[in-house]
């Protein structure tokens, strides 16, 4: 696998739509930044989020899970209860070439406040707004930013093309649009 860097993601985005809207430079300016960057490219969370209750549920089940347990919630910002968490969409949309996996860290801006961003991989041929699980590990409530950067997503191209992508075996988050919830 190799990683693949600035020249390779902007190419990409602007001949295949890789990554849409793409931001060809780091956006900064009295924000959470976003944009492409030296060996990756930082998405940002968009206005939509759902916020994690426990008003009408007492387990988390993901093979039945309760839409009840979330409030949807949409603004500027989201704020994440203490040690709660809150899903949210990212910005861009993403199309994953055949041979590219991707992994997502969170930004260092949140992680330095105990706020941690988890996406699974990005796998071949995936495509959709990228669903963001944004906890928040303190004991107080945290603001989530939205219209900014949340975390960065590092692009690997294999060696070669993967004998079956997400595509070809019709994953069940193929071409997602709004916050997904969980799906057997």
């Amino acid at each position: 696998m190799t990683i693949m860097s600035d020249r390779w993601i902007t190419r990409m985005a602007r001949e295949h739509r890789m990554i849409e809207p793409f931001e060809d430079r780091q956006v900064r300016e009295g924000k959470i930044s976003y944009g492409v960057s030296s060996y990756g490219y930082d998405m940002r969370v968009a206005r939509e989020f759902r916020i994690f209750t426990n008003v009408l549920n007492s387990i988390v089940d993901p093979k039945e899970f309760d839409p009840k347990s979330f409030v949807e919630w949409e603004g500027d910002v989201c704020i994440v209860p203490p040690n709660s968490f809150a899903l949210g969409r990212s910005v861009e949309y993403f199309r994953i070439p055949r041979d590219v996996l991707t992994v997502t860290v969170g930004k260092s801006t949140y992680a330095r406040c105990g706020i941690i961003t988890n996406v699974t991989p990005f796998e071949p041929e995936w495509e959709g707004f990228v669903t963001l699980e944004i906890s928040n590990t303190t004991p107080l409530p945290a603001k989530i930013y939205a219209e900014e950067g949340i975390a960065q997503v590092l692009f690997f191209r294999g060696e070669e093309p993967p004998e079956v992508s997400y595509k070809d075996k019709k994953g069940k988050y193929q071409g997602q649009v709004g916050v997904t919830l969980p799906r057997l």
